[in-house]
């Protein structure tokens, strides 16, 4: 077995305990980490990405399958465009400039920094649960009973527009492995009135589903492109996943600790950092 990358367990439990703390996609810190860091072909840091992404995420979904706030009919409804829309965009992604999609990426990781310095305080979400909750007693159209008896009550709002937003999401996952879950949590939390919990659990439930694709897909790519490229990625998903099986299991001690909106501030910071840094690469070789 190859030690070269090593380094990568730490840095993979680290970002993996970020990721499950705050919500955020793991490949939004990989792929990036893999093309400045690294100095990996984008289409290699994308799909090694979401490979590790996938691993993460499994225990995320495990976890709220066994507390039963996943919305399944609702999961359900965005996977079915989500997942062939994430095939869509790895074909499609093989036709742009590295260059292209490099940017992509970046205005990507500011659209995600931008809507987490936006994203709404513990104080505002909880006051947006209460709203459910009264809007409840007058009448909704979907219940569901999570694991220590708490019943959540909501109306599921536009669905051609969630299906839309889930086929946006789907396509920019498998083509620069974001997306999907930050679109998510606008349209269920903020504009679908979704109650938190179940919101989350829905999103992380419907995200897996689609990185899974998405890494399937670009997993089929580097079978076609020879042993070259399969070797470099089995050398590095070789110690990310134990480093995100692990992190995921750490990330709610994380979330104790460190406020959400804290480590949303931060993060957005980060992201728009990075994003720079990338923007500014591919101007310095323009």
């Amino acid at each position: 077995m190859s030690l070269e990358y090593w380094y990568m367990f730490p840095v993979a439990t680290v970002i993996a305990m970020i990721a499950m703390a705050s919500g955020v996609g793991g490949a939004t810190f990989f792929a990036p980490i893999f093309l400045l860091w690294l100095k990996l072909p984008i289409e290699i840091a994308v799909g090694t990405g979401l490979i590790t992404e996938v691993f993460g995420f499994s225990s995320g979904v495990v976890a709220y399958m066994r507390k039963k706030l996943i919305d399944y009919k609702l999961a359900t409804t965005m996977l079915v465009v989500s997942v062939p829309m994430a095939i869509v965009g790895v074909v499609v992604a093989k036709y742009f400039d590295p260059n292209t999609l490099k940017v992509i990426l970046a205005m990507g990781l500011l659209a995600i920094a931008f809507s987490l310095l936006r994203s709404p305080g513990h104080e505002e979400v909880e006051s947006a649960d209460k709203s459910i909750e009264q809007d409840a007693a007058s009448g909704s159209e979907r219940c569901i009973v999570d694991a220590n008896g708490q019943k959540f009550c909501y109306t599921v709002c536009d669905k051609r527009v969630g299906m839309l937003v889930a086929a946006v999401g789907g396509l920019f996952t498998g083509a620069i492995s974001t997306g999907l879950g930050e679109l998510n949590s606008y349209f269920l939390l903020q504009r679908c009135k979704v109650p938190s919990k179940v919101a989350v659990a829905t999103s992380v439930f419907a995200v897996a589903g689609t990185a899974l694709s998405a890494a399937t897909g670009h997993l089929f790519g580097f079978f076609q492109s020879g042993p070259e490229a399969l070797s470099e990625v089995t050398k590095i998903v070789t110690f990310t996943v134990p480093g995100v099986i692990i992190g995921g299991q750490l990330g709610p001690l994380l979330s104790s600790r460190v406020s959400q909106k804290t480590l949303e501030r931060a993060l957005g910071g980060l992201f728009i950092l990075v994003a720079m840094l990338m923007l500014g690469q591919q101007l310095s070789f323009g």
